[in-house]
């Protein structure tokens, strides 16, 4: 047993957070080429994090006892933001607790039931895309999930509240990696930007506030939006600060998620015009199991998180290391997913690859995996194959220019460099 941390680059943690916050992708595809599928990146903090790419090594870490591998602390960036209740933030009996309040919210009745609304807010979306010239999907794809996210999560109606915080929402996604590393640093709130981005985050909580507080108030009984359902769920006496994490977890990390991994799968289909065609047929023939594949593909070609971290509460053997405890052991999606050992010519556009036979486990990981799986997984998918449906029974699609754009970070996110800029025009 090997009892020393894995290889890793010798520069100061200061440069290696610097190079992980700006260019993820780059430098972790620079340390497997050099330390192999196992290494170590060191971040201020003292975060030691052990990157894992090979099948195995990830599925050791998701079937990982949870007392041990702590997903909500691995996540503990983004507790300034979703709250100390968020299901992403909580670890144990408080996650589980949370979890089983959720679930019946995101089962396959409760999907289905979402579907006719999810359809027609991606048709209103996609008929006002401009024709014939070049636009920024990506800015038309936040709009449509962020739609999405407050009607049937939130089941938030036409008003002032909610015409007033569809900007603020977008104001707390649309951060750099500096801003979002500013969270972790509360002392920071009172100098710009992390000022501006501290007031933004507060008048969101004012309305959500609000609205959990109107909904109290009301018949929330024959609704059937996630929070009216968390509110009728008897026995659960949850308080407004564990509602609000909970709605906020929800709207942030299924809004600009779902978004981006439309936008890379807009981009990816107008460069590759057999694909293009057979999901237009299955749009017009409403095949969603081909839909959901290029969905899938894109999520595979373009992860939109880059690590799935655990923190360890114990000493833990790991892909043959054993490792102290306060480690962060962080599959690494892009790793996996470009494998070829893997994923034959992962660099090509093959959403049969999601036809048929499940691929193994710990090869595609865009949700995660293990008791902490994405709950909203299903949701995504489903609204992912409604935008398509929507746009490609209407468009045909082409490059705004052909050489393919790279990702670039945003808060902790990937992003399409130029905005994933195409051409639609009204299908013959």
């Amino acid at each position: 047993m090997v009892t020393a941390l894995p290889p890793g680059s010798r520069l100061p943690a200061l440069i290696q957070t610097a190079l992980f916050m700006t260019v993820r992708p780059h430098l972790l595809r620079r340390m497997r080429r050099l330390h192999g599928d196992v290494f170590t990146v060191r971040l201020l903090g003292s975060k030691t994090v052990v990157t894992l790419s090979h099948p195995s090594h990830i599925r050791e870490v998701f079937a990982g006892t949870p007392a041990v591998f702590h997903a909500g602390e691995g996540n503990e960036i983004l507790r300034p933001v979703m709250g100390p209740h968020s299901v992403m933030i909580t670890d144990e009996d408080e996650h589980l607790r949370s979890r089983k309040l959720l679930m019946p919210a995101f089962n396959g009745a409760a999907l289905r039931g979402y579907g006719d609304m999810m359809a027609d807010l991606a048709e209103a979306n996609v008929g006002t895309w401009p024709t014939g010239r070049p636009f920024e999907v990506h800015e038309a794809m936040n709009e449509v999930t962020l739609e999405i996210i407050l009607r049937v999560v939130f089941g938030m109606s036409d008003g002032p509240r909610l015409t007033a915080l569809r900007p603020r929402i977008r104001t707390l996604t649309d951060i750099n990696p500096i801003t979002a590393l500013g969270w972790s640093y509360p002392a920071l709130a009172k100098l710009p930007p992390w000022r501006g981005s501290a007031d933004n985050l507060r008048e969101v909580d004012r309305l959500l506030y609000e609205e959990i507080t109107d909904r109290r108030a009301a018949d929330v009984t024959a609704r059937r939006d996630v929070l009216s359902r968390l509110l009728s769920v008897a026995g659960t006496d949850l308080t407004d600060a564990e509602l609000r994490d909970q709605m906020i977890t929800l709207l942030l990390a299924g809004h600009e998620t779902t978004a981006t991994a439309l936008a890379w799968t807009f981009h990816d289909l107008s460069r590759n015009e057999p694909v293009l065609r057979k999901a237009q047929q299955a749009a017009d023939t409403d095949d969603e199991d081909y839909l959901q594949a290029v969905a899938k593909e894109a999520l595979r070609r373009h992860p939109i998180i880059q690590n799935v971290p655990r923190v360890l509460t114990e000493h833990t053997a790991i892909a043959g290391h054993h490792l102290p405890a306060g480690t962060i052991v962080a599959p690494n999606t892009t790793l996996a997913h470009e494998d070829p050992a893997h994923h034959e010519a992962p660099g090509e556009f093959r959403p049969e690859r999601f036809l048929g036979k499940p691929l193994p486990l710990g090869t595609w990981i865009p949700f995660g995996g293990g008791v902490r799986r994405c709950l909203g997984a299903g949701f995504s998918l489903k609204e992912m194959a409604a935008v398509l449906r929507a746009a490609l029974t209407r468009y045909d699609l082409r490059p705004a220019r052909q050489a393919p754009e790279f990702a670039k970070p945003r808060n902790i996110t990937l992003i399409p460099s130029r905005g994933a800029r195409i051409i639609a025009t009204p299908r013959g």
